[in-house]
């Protein structure tokens, strides 16, 4: 074995939490001679439902509590930015050190407040609307943009829609107040119900879509994350038609033995006992 090897050996298999280390098992993974043949055939576009899927469990680990489950989610997340930059390297587009200059830099060049000469308090708020002009005057000096220019389209539905109309609002394409927005959400429901009646399905996928659209802006006017939102009541009807599986249970039931009307009875008496609590 090669001295090289010797001290790629030695990094790998060291104790230590530094990110070399995790450098180098990844460097030796993608080894074309030495590697594992199914990490040396990943690429960008195989490893990124990867990193969606991790960014994900990090969330429902934080959403759970659960700080162990969270510590390994972080680092399988880490993992995903570690295949890229190591792809980007062999590429020659960037490599890791490139990509943690840039965000060290981006996170300097967005604080002022706190890194730059001058410094001063800022409220929250504040700071958010500083931090979306210090993007558009960076987006600004690269290339000519559009208002809706740098929102990633791959985003779950209900957050993309939510960037979109808080971008357009900042340029004034917003209604004054939430009294326009809910004549346009009875506005909306009227024309599903007509082509519910009237049109062919994708005519009527159409003006749900509109619906959903408009009420994600009736979110965004109340100050809700509708994806969060939405996430809480999954959660909260997971719950509540688990515990009528059980007390069907308690009465040698199961769901395909039983009809709506006793389901939705134990439903309700679930939710009163909610309620009690």
């Amino acid at each position: 074995m090669t001295k090289e090897k010797n001290e790629s050996q030695r990094i790998c298999v060291s104790s230590n939490g530094e990110i070399s280390r995790l450098l180098e098992i990844m460097k030796r993974l993608r080894d074309p001679k030495d590697g594992c043949p199914w990490d040396i055939e990943q690429t960008y576009e195989t490893i990124a439902p990867y990193t969606i899927e991790e960014a994900y469990e990090v969330s429902d680990a934080i959403d759970q509590g659960n700080w162990h489950e969270l510590e390994g989610e972080l680092g399988d997340l880490l993992l995903q930015v570690i295949y890229f930059t190591q792809i980007g390297s062999e590429d020659g587009h960037f490599s890791f050190e490139s990509v943690v200059k840039n965000v060290s830099d981006k996170m300097i060049r967005r604080h002022p407040h706190v890194f730059g000469d001058k410094k001063q308090y800022k409220s929250s708020d504040q700071q958010i609307r500083d931090w979306e002009k210090i993007k558009e005057q960076e987006r600004s000096k690269n290339t000519p943009s559009k208002t809706l220019d740098g929102i990633a389209g791959n985003l779950p539905a209900l957050t993309y829609a939510t960037k979109l109309q808080k971008r357009a609002a900042r340029v004034g394409f917003d209604w004054p107040d939430i009294s326009g927005v809910t004549d346009k959400i009875s506005e909306e429901i009227d024309e599903l119900n007509e082509a519910r009646n009237e049109l062919s399905l994708d005519a009527q996928e159409e003006e749900y879509g509109d619906l959903m659209f408009v009420m994600v802006n009736f979110a965004r006017h109340l100050k809700i994350d509708p994806e969060k939102a939405l996430r809480g009541a999954n959660k909260k009807f997971k719950k509540r038609f688990e515990q009528v599986e059980k007390e069907l249970a308690l009465i040698g039931k199961t769901p395909n033995q039983s009809d709506l009307s006793e389901m939705d009875n134990l439903w309700n008496i679930v939710k009163q006992k909610e309620n009690n609590r």
